[in-house]
């Protein structure tokens, strides 16, 4: 895991991204690509006039993402990171999946406060269609810190399984991590066989088992990551529906929505 894209783009949750991802190239000893998205707008066109409008919309989001990469480059420069910044117009879902090529992770966030832009879906189409892990994180974050307590999500599917195995140059870096098992009678390999997994990869994992007796998944997850102070997160995108909303599944859509860390998500 060496090559990191992050979405730029002037909006409440790039400082978000941008810190994060920062920190996640830092430690990986890896290169960060930085994609500045001139986004189209979103108008129909019937008439000169709205051509003109559209023309005219435009011009006014390149300033504005001209002055955004002004402010940001120097911040790259000063980081002494190796990087590369491309710039491309297009609609952010559609223009972060065809950069994916070489990714081996994408920064992203979580659902935004205001709604606007939508990341929770657009995080969802991504790791939905570029296949490949994504760290989603709040909007209030700033930074992200890989040496911290890694918590990973276990209930032995496969959509946990590829979570795991794509997380492991990550989880090497952890003080501690901890295998959550929430035994809602849905397990289906035991979390001793991914701390097994993870030793050989010289990462000793503690394992947490919960029950669901008064709670749901999702909140047994939330109140784990309070219990331990958990720096992040690691769990799958559960489900196969083309549909996003359903393909995403209830434990996954609530993380994107409420999780106070960053969450590092694959599908």
């Amino acid at each position: 895991m060496k090559n990191v894209l992050v979405l730029m783009h002037d909006d409440p949750g790039q400082e978000a991204r941008f810190r994060a991802a920062l920190d996640l190239t830092r430690v990986l000893g890896g290169h960060l690509t930085c994609l500045d998205v001139v986004e189209m707008p979103p108008a129909i066109v019937t008439g000169m006039d709205d051509c003109r409008a559209t023309a005219i919309v435009l011009e006014c989001e390149q300033q504005r993402e001209s002055e955004n990469r002004a402010r940001i480059e120097p911040q790259l420069k000063a980081a002494q990171l190796a990087y590369s910044w491309i710039e491309t117009i297009g609609y952010l879902s559609p223009s972060v999946r065809d950069a994916a090529g070489l990714a081996d992770v994408i920064v992203l966030n979580r659902a935004l406060e205001g709604g606007r832009p939508d990341m929770r879906e657009i995080t969802g189409e991504v790791l939905i269609g570029a296949n490949r892990p994504v760290l989603a994180v709040p909007e209030q974050a700033r930074g992200f810190d890989a040496r911290g307590h890694a918590l990973v999500a276990w209930d032995g599917s496969k959509e946990a399984d590829a979570a795991l195995r794509a997380a492991v140059p990550l989880l090497a870096h952890a003080s501690a991590v901890t295998l959550l098992e929430v035994e809602d009678g849905s397990i289906k390999q035991p979390a001793s066989e991914a701390a097994d997994y993870l030793s050989r990869h010289h990462i000793n994992a503690a394992i947490r088992r919960e029950t669901t007796m008064f709670d749901i998944p999702s909140t047994v997850i939330l109140d784990t990551i309070d219990a331990l102070l958990a720096s992040y997160l690691v769990m799958g995108g559960f489900g196969h529906s083309r549909f996003v909303e359903a393909a995403l599944g209830g434990v996954t859509k609530r993380m994107l929505r409420e999780c106070p860390i960053p969450v590092f998500l694959t599908h």
